[in-house]
């Protein structure tokens, strides 16, 4: 038999002479510390990335970081039919923008590799598969299965009517024990075929598993004969890929979303088979989402919050998502960070066993407050540079005009900003240009002006005082303002508001409404940052021209 079974084997795989101890030689045991975390993002490029995409990457990142590990990034692209072109770049632009960059990589694009463990895609690995798949062959622990298509279906079809497990087990696994010379002449014959495990397992028995988020869990066994090699394209399936892979790049910690769960037996039963020790599992929480008066799964159909490009096109800060995403990781982050405002976010210590069980609620209203308080402690410089960067993406036209406007444009981003409680406007870039485009005058152009609530003489009367008799561009804060109270005691507008409010039938008006005639003609805004630094910086020519063309 032994000798079918090595005839069946190089039958299936006439070019494979090399061995999985040629491999575990070729890929020794990583000199790393005793505590050094090994982790791997491996994601599928089968879509864009998303927000359940960057979770695991970011505790991946973190892990190996704490523990002076190894962070590598592995494509794991054997399912070929439903690959989408440029997914693969994006994934890397993303893990860049983030300053997620991987120890170990490979990049089929650029043609660069880094690390010692490759190829870090899969599809290059299929001869290091086969090597694997071979041994199981020569065991008899895979058979070459010759169900087809149509069979398969009126299996699943069965099970579900009879309500039974769907798979290939039991009576359902039809070719598990054709003898070996038959299948070598149905190969032979040109007949198309999977290969399966031939599982050992039994349902009715349990084992317990232990999950560094979720505890200690018990499963029944795989007792399901699954496909380990695809026929089309000879590549393994995902879960044979995943033990090979991470057996040979000897990955530690294995961070994935719950999803994933159910396949733990699967995978128990893979790595029992070679004798190999499993690697240390986190499946972490799904991330929620409130919608009305649910809370539900986020979607990345429903929701545009679910992908990256999101926060690249709004422009928030990376460090801002990164927050916002270790908040929901772990529930001590947030006291964490109060105590530590400074600390980068690798120096916390992550616990798998601080992760909730229940789902982790990302919410958009306190990313947006992070993301308020982070800009709002950001020198002139750094915002100037990052509204810059984002223009130059996404709206190339504004981005000529703060290129134009360097040091102007700084001076309006710093705005109450240089103080003890900066001013919080800006939540991402994106809305800078629509909450500072009256200081340009490029965009203020075509005006509408809302005087609906004053009476309109009044307003030319106001503007055209103040522009002759009290207005100069050199005046300190404090001294500006006093003209503009003495302004308004000569117009009989109120300066005291206590005063205004008992004695309202005495005067014009208040301060208040002569400070927003000023500040419509000039914004056309009655709600805007500080108005003597916005005058200050607009200088006299355009107060002027904005001013008289009101007037006039």
């Amino acid at each position: 038999m032994n000798n079918e079974r090595q005839k069946l084997a190089d039958l299936i795989f006439p070019t494979i002479t090399k061995t999985i101890e040629d491999y575990e030689k070729q890929y020794p045991e990583r000199n790393l510390g005793e505590n050094a975390k090994v982790t791997r993002f491996a994601p599928s490029p089968t879509g864009f990335m998303h927000i359940g995409h960057f979770m695991p990457s970011l505790i991946d990142y973190v892990l190996a970081r704490q523990s002076e590990g190894i962070f590598y990034l592995r494509n794991e692209d054997t399912d070929t039919s439903r690959t989408v072109l440029g997914a693969v770049e994006y994934i890397r632009s993303v893990l860049n923008t983030y300053d997620l960059n991987p120890d170990e990589y490979e990049y089929r694009d650029t043609n660069e590799t880094k690390g010692e463990y490759g190829p870090y895609i899969q599809s290059e690995r299929k001869e290091i598969y086969h090597t694997f798949i071979k041994h199981l062959i020569l065991e008899g622990k895979a058979y070459p299965c010759f169900l087809t298509g149509e069979e398969m279906d009126s299996i699943r079809e069965s099970q579900s009517k009879d309500k039974r497990r769907i798979g290939i087990y039991g009576r359902y696994a039809k070719y598990r024990d054709l003898p070996v010379s038959e299948a070598i002449k149905r190969i032979e014959n040109g007949e198309s075929y999977t290969i399966r495990l031939k599982s050992t397992g039994d349902f009715n028995r349990k084992f317990k598993f232990n999950d560094l988020a979720n505890g200690e869990m018990e499963f029944p066994e795989n007792d399901i004969d699954i496909p380990i090699m695809k026929s089309k394209d000879r590549l393994p399936t995902y879960h044979f890929a995943h033990l090979v892979d991470d057996h040979l790049m000897h990955t530690t910690h294995v961070v994935r979303g719950q999803e994933w769960i159910s396949s733990i037996p699967i995978h128990y039963e893979l790595f029992k088979t070679f004798g190999f020790k499993m690697p240390k599992y986190i499946h972490i929480p799904l991330i929620l989402k409130k919608d009305g008066d649910t809370i539900r799964k986020i979607s990345k159909r429903l929701d545009p919050e679910a992908k990256m490009t999101y926060y690249e096109e709004k422009g928030y800060p990376p460090l801002v998502v990164i927050e916002a995403v270790m908040t929901i990781a772990n529930s001590n982050y947030e006291a964490w960070r109060e105590g530590h405002p400074d600390a980068h976010f690798t120096e916390f210590e992550f616990s798998p066993k601080k992760m909730s069980s229940s789902g982790a609620l990302f919410d958009l209203d306190k990313l947006d407050n992070i993301s308020k308080n982070y800009i709002s402690k950001l020198s002139k410089e750094e915002v100037y540079a990052s509204v810059l960067a984002w223009s130059e993406k996404y709206d190339p036209e504004f981005s000529l005009i703060l290129k134009k406007y360097k040091d102007y444009s700084m001076e309006i981003y710093n705005i109450e900003r240089e103080r003890k409680k900066p001013r919080k406007d800006y939540t991402y870039y994106s809305e800078i240009k629509d909450k500072t485009w009256y200081m340009y005058d490029e965009y203020f152009k075509d005006i509408q002006y809302d005087f609906s609530a004053y009476n309109h003489e009044e307003v030319k009367n106001i503007l055209k005082i103040y522009l002759n008799d009290y207005y100069n561009e050199l005046d300190e804060e404090n001294i500006w303002f006093e003209k503009i109270k003495e302004m308004c005691t000569k117009l009989n507008y109120a300066t005291d508001m206590k005063d205004y409010k008992v004695n309202s039938e005495n005067y014009k008006g208040s301060i208040v409404e002569v400070t927003n005639i000023i500040r419509i003609a000039l914004t056309t805004l009655t709600t805007t940052p500080n108005l003597y630094d916005i005058m200050r910086i607009l200088g006299k020519e355009r107060i002027k021209n904005r001013i008289e063309k009101i007037i006039q």
